[in-house]
């Protein structure tokens, strides 16, 4: 029962952060190069998983049935559980915005050729599926997240072998001339980010919460190993021709067969994704505001909609942003809470939160120019 529940823990947590971010990251890699984007995931990958576990150690030591508001609201008290609420949910709903962005494209991309429409029917059909599971919830997310894992890694090999012959180590070293080192920092964070599902995981668990800070270490490397392969396999074949979602661009280098099997694979990817932070969004509302389940349910989908007719529809620019802002923002609340909940405050404490600080002011200053 044990290893059930750590594979099941495992491979939601996992499964969820592979998601959206890591359609971002080959075009990302093609503008700055694979040197810049290794150090940055042995950086952030470090900090990512350092950060998840002070948060795991928070988690064990609040009440359940709470998410990142709650948390503040029990640690830090009521002003600072207001500044909480709306900055995550800000984040949240920005979250859930890419998803959309992201997840119309690949569906346009599959069914538009056979039936026509466009990007924007394509986009509300995605809201409207992943809405009515959202509204009835699920039991069976994490056997779909395994099932997507590994859907992942064959999708992956079947990628390699169909574009092995385009492969070559010179375009993972091309870039253009002039490069902008810190792009990759907000949308790396965003793809590494697993907190908003510890809570999720730690209810899991049940009576085994101790194996939560077993999980996050390997729940965070395999998407690390995922990312770094994917990046590999596509920046590889595809070089200063990679599209900003990464498998549109790979069409001209390996047909529409294999394109549609790994537009399916993204689709799942962001779909399973989209319906699990749904999920956890719905749960703030409901459990920390106490707002019923219907409009809770109806907040939380209609708001990224509206967001996205409203125009906000540049992938790249918004994941960078949440990555950035809003992520920062949490790691800084999680980092206060860590602090109240020890005798005596870590100094390494200080030096995480200045890192923040700085990261959200470029991300702001990025975004605006």
């Amino acid at each position: 029962m044990k290893s059930k529940k750590f594979i099941y823990g495992l491979c939601t947590l996992s499964g969820t952060i592979i998601g959206v971010g890591l359609f971002a990251l080959p075009y990302i890699t093609s503008q700055v190069g694979i040197f810049v984007i290794l150090g940055y995931f042995l950086a952030l990958g470090s900090l990512a998983i350092f950060v998840n576990l002070l948060f795991a150690e928070v988690a064990l030591k609040t009440p359940d049935f709470l998410r990142m508001p709650g948390f503040v609201k029990y640690h830090l008290g009521k002003k600072m559980s207001r500044i909480s609420f709306m900055t995550f949910i800000l984040g949240m709903f920005g979250v859930l915005l890419t998803y959309l962005i992201i997840g119309g494209e690949f569906l346009n991309s599959l069914m538009a050729p056979i039936f026509g429409g466009n990007i924007t029917f394509y986009t509300l059909l995605y809201f409207a599926v992943g809405a009515l599971v959202i509204f009835s919830g699920s039991k069976t997310v994490a056997r779909i997240e395994f099932l997507g894992l590994v859907l992942f890694f064959a999708v992956l090999l079947v990628i390699f072998y169909r574009g092995l012959p385009s492969f070559s180590f010179s375009n993972l070293l091309s870039c253009p001339s002039k490069r902008d080192f810190f792009l990759p920092y907000g949308p790396i964070l965003f793809s590494l980010w697993g907190t908003a599902l510890i809570p999720e995981i730690e209810e899991m668990l049940g009576k085994e919460k101790r194996l939560l800070k077993k999980i996050i270490p390997i729940a965070i490397f395999v998407p690390i190993v995922a990312y770094l392969s994917f990046i590999f396999l596509i920046t590889g074949i595809t070089g200063q021709s990679t599209s900003e979602e990464a498998i549109t661009g790979l069409k001209d280098f390996l047909g529409n067969g294999i394109i549609n099997f790994a537009l399916l694979f993204g689709l799942l990817t962001t779909f399973t994704s989209f319906i699990i932070l749904g999920l956890t969004v719905r749960k703030v509302f409901h459990y920390d505001l106490k707002i019923s389940k219907r409009l809770a349910w109806a907040i939380t989908c209609f708001v990224p909609l509206f967001l996205f007719m409203a125009g906000l529809k540049d992938f790249i620019p918004v994941i960078a942003f949440v990555g950035g802002v809003f992520i920062g923002i949490d790691g800084i609340f999680i980092i206060m809470m860590y602090q109240k909940i020890k005798k005596k405050i870590p100094l390494f404490t200080y030096p995480l939160i200045f890192f923040f600080v700085l990261g959200i002011i470029y991300q702001i200053i990025y975004f605006l120019r």
